[in-house]
């Protein structure tokens, strides 16, 4: 049960040791860090920072905005966070999920993660309301039988791999997975 540190900036030319500092004085036992974009969602340390903790851990960053510059991001991250047993401390606002006070703050994200996946939802079933109502329906197009039986033969041939046969059919690889499992059903 150990502090684990994860300090970003977005630019090579930016120090992070504002950050470290606090990272250290905060008791870090370990700490990722990594200059690189908050809109890049590929971020290699986070990633092996997130890999690197374990139930019981409290990851502790500087300021929220150094995890995610997306409210999504920061939900989702926060919601993955809980469900492994793992704390946030966030230097800048003094939340610690690990306190009651804190703990309102995962309740909160929670919430609003809630909040944002049913607004979606209602977009989506009024979307398609309006759409049938002037005679469309909605979902994707069909997909040509010729092109997924392109893809079996491909595959049948054993001579292409997966990624070959959706580069040459345009069957992503999920249809194509589906198909052959109906197949030898």
């Amino acid at each position: 049960m150990g502090k684990i540190g994860y300090a970003r900036v977005s630019t090579s030319d930016q120090s992070m040791d504002l950050q470290i500092d606090s990272l250290k004085s905060s008791g870090c036992d370990r700490i990722f860090e990594e200059k690189l974009s908050g809109k890049k969602s590929d971020r290699p340390e986070l990633a092996r920072c997130l890999e690197y903790l374990r139930s019981g851990d409290t990851l502790v960053i500087w300021k929220l905005d150094r995890l995610g510059r997306t409210t999504k991001q920061l939900i989702e991250l926060s919601h993955d966070l809980k469900e492994r047993g793992i704390s946030l401390q966030i230097i800048t606002l003094g939340v610690d999920t690990s306190t009651p006070a804190g703990k309102l703050f995962f309740a909160i994200m929670a919430g609003l993660a809630e909040m944002e996946a049913e607004t979606i939802r209602e977009r989506t079933q009024a979307g398609l309301q309006a759409a049938r109502a002037r005679g469309r329906k909605g979902g994707r197009p069909p997909l040509d039988k010729s092109k997924v039986e392109m893809a079996l033969l491909l595959y049948d041939s054993r001579r292409y791999t997966i990624k070959e046969i959706t580069e040459q059919t345009g069957v992503s690889k999920a249809k194509l997975y589906q198909v052959l499992k109906n197949k030898n059903a």
